[in-house]
C-alpha cells in the first residue's frame, strides 16, 4: 500500500519548525533537495530550512515497516533534544504533541533517563551534531551529580526543569531512577568519553541501595521526608527487574542475589493452557526493564521473560479482542491500553480485568513498547493506526498518547515515558542497538549472572 504519507505531514503543516534532520537527509539521498540549504539548526531546531516554491518532499512516500519505525525513532528523538532544557538535560514529563510551546516546568527523571538514551541514538544515526550532543550529555550528568535534589543516590520522581528541585511533595522513586541510571549507563557505554565515564560511574557509584531496601529483601515503594518510607513493597514481578539487577551488581551498597528469590511471580493462564508470569498490571510493565536488559536467548529458574513478555503481548491484545462489543474500535488491527491520559485525566490501566473503567481508549505507545516481543502483530496495528487517523494522531512528536475513536477525544500531549518506551523499541527492533549499547556495561552482564541467569532454548511461539 502507498500512501502520501510524508507529504500529508509536510512543512504546510509543521512550517514553525521545518522538516527533521532526518526528513532533509532523506530528501537529499532520492536527489529532491539540495544540500546546499542545509544549515546549523537542520533538526528542526530552529528556523525552516525549505526554500520558497520548491516540493518538500517526493509526490508518495510507502509506509513500509522500515519507514514506520524510523519515523517513530527519528521523532521521539527530537522530543527528547527539544523539551530537554539545554542548561540541565532534564527532560519534560510531558509536552504538546505538535511541538508548540509549552510552559510547563515539571521534568520527569525517568524521562531524563529516556532522554539520554535518545542522545545516543541521535548519534548513532547523526541525526544532531555530536559536537551538541556531547555538551549535552556532559551538562545532563553534571547536573544530576551536582545540582538535581536527590536523597542517598535516589531522585524524586519530578524535579523542575530548570532548578533541579523537588515538585510539590512527589516521592523519592527506585523505579523512576532506575530508569534513569539505564540511561545514564547507556551513555556511559557508547560514549568513549572521559568526562562522560567519570560523572556516570559517579552517579552509580553513590546510590544507597541498602537504604532503600529499609531493613528487607525487597525495596519500599517509595520514601517522602513528611511520611519517610512507604509500607509498599517492590516485591511482586513487574517493571522492577531493571531495578534488582542494578543494585545486585552495583559498585557500592550493593544488595543481596537472593533478593531476587525473594519477588512474587504470580502465574496467568491463556486458553490453549500457556502460561506466563504477570500481575493484574498495564502493559508497560512487561516492556520497561527489557528496553535495557537483553533478555534474549537467556532465562533463569524461573522464566524466559522475553518469550513471557511476548506471551503477556499475545493476551493483552486477545483482551482487547474480547472488549470489541462494548467498544467496536478494538480489533485486530486497533488494540493497545496501558497508563495513560483519558478524557477523565490519567489512568492506569490496561490490566486484563475489566473493573469498568475502560471506555475505548487506544494507547499507541501500549503497542509500540512491545515490538520486539509480537513484531508482525504490534507494526500491523501501529501502520493501521496511522493510515486510518493520520493527522488526528500523528503529530511532530509522532503518535499522541491516546485516544477515543468512539468518543472523539485526541490527547493534545504526549508523555515522555510513553514516547520513550516507543523509540527504544522500535530502536532495538530494528537494530538492537540499545540492548548492545547497555549490555556493554560490566555490570549488567555482572548482574545476569549473579542471579542465575542461563542460555535458554526458544520456546515455540504462540499463533
Amino acid at each position: 500500500m502507498r500512501t502520501r504519507l510524508l507529504a500529508a505531514r509536510s512543512p504546510l503543516s509543521e512550517q514553525r519548525h521545518g522538516p527533521t534532520r532526518r526528513e532533509v537527509l532523506s530528501l537529499i539521498a532520492k536527489g529532491a533537495l539540495a544540500s546546499s540549504i542545509l544549515g546549523p539548526n537542520v533538526f528542526g531546531i530552529g528556523p525552516g530550512v525549505q526554500p520558497a516554491g520548491q516540493q518538500a518532499f517526493p509526490a508518495e512516500w510507502e509506509l513500509t515497516d522500515a519507514s514506520l519505525l524510523e519515523e517513530i525513532v527519528s521523532r521521539a528523538v527530537l522530543f527528547f533534544w527539544n523539551e530537554a532544557s539545554p542548561r540541565t538535560g532534564l527532560v519534560r514529563d510531558r509536552a504538546l504533541a505538535d511541538g508548540g510551546p509549552d510552559p510547563r516546568r515539571m521534568a520527569s527523571i525517568a524521562a531524563t533517563g529516556y532522554g539520554l538514551a535518545a542522545l545516543c541514538i541521535a548519534h548513532q544515526h547523526r541525526y544532531i551534531p555530536s559536537r551538541e550532543i556531547y555538551v549535552r550529555v556532559i551538562e545532563t550528568l553534571n547536573f544530576l551529580l551536582n545540582h538535581a535534589e536527590q536523597i542517598n543516590g535516589f531522585f524524586y520522581h519530578f524535579l523542575d526543569i530548570e532548578t533541579g528541585r523537588r515538585v510539590g511533595r512527589c516521592e523519592v522513586s527506585p523505579i523512576d531512577t532506575a530508569i534513569l541510571l539505564c540511561g545514564v549507563l547507556t551513555a556511559r557505554a557508547y560514549f568513549q568519553h572521559p568526562e562522560i565515564q567519570q560523572l556516570a560511574s559517579t552517579i552509580y557509584r553513590r546510590m544507597n541501595w541498602r537504604w532503600m531496601l529499609n531493613g528487607g529483601t525487597t525495596f519500599a515503594k517509595c520514601w517522602t521526608p513528611e511520611n519517610q518510607f512507604a509500607a509498599d513493597r517492590w516485591d511482586t514481578y513487574s517493571e522492577l527487574m531493571m531495578m534488582y539487577l542494578l543494585a545486585v551488581a552495583a559498585p557500592l551498597y550493593n544488595i543481596s542475589p537472593s533478593s531476587w528469590d525473594a519477588l512474587g511471580r504470580p502465574v496467568r493462564e491463556l486458553d490453549g493452557g500457556h502460561t506466563y508470569i504477570s500481575s493484574d498490571d498495564p502493559l508497560f510493565v512487561h516492556q520497561y526493564s527489557q528496553a535495557w536488559f537483553d533478555f534474549r536467548g537467556r532465562r533463569d529458574k524461573y522464566a524466559d521473560y522475553f518469550e513471557n513478555s511476548a506471551t503477556a503481548t499475545y493476551a493483552h491484545k486477545q483482551f482487547c479482542r474480547k472488549l470489541t462489543q462494548r467498544f467496536p474500535d478494538y480489533d485486530d488491527q486497533t488494540w493497545g491500553i496501558s497508563a495513560s491520559d483519558s478524557s477523565r485525566g490519567y489512568r492506569v490501566w490496561g490490566g486484563l480485568s475489566d473493573t469498568g473503567q475502560f471506555d475505548g481508549t487506544v494507547v499507541p505507545g501500549a503497542t509500540a513498547g512491545s515490538i520486539p516481543f509480537l513484531p508482525k502483530d504490534t507494526i500491523s496495528c501501529l501502520k493501521n493506526l496511522y493510515l486510518k487517523y493520520g493527522l488526528q494522531v500523528w503529530k511532530r512528536y509522532g503518535f499522541v498518547n491516546a485516544f477515543n475513536p468512539l468518543t472523539g477525544w485526541i490527547d493534545p500531549d504526549v508523555i515522555g515515558i510513553d514516547t520513550g518506551i516507543s523509540m527504544m523499541m522500535a530502536e532495538n527492533y530494528r537494530s538492537g542497538f540499545i540492548w548492545q549499547t547497555f549490555m556493554r556495561n560490566p555490570e549488567a552482564q555482572r548482574a545476569m549472572q549473579l542471579v542465575g541467569f542461563q542460555p535458554s532454548v526458544q520456546a515455540v511461539a504462540i499463533s
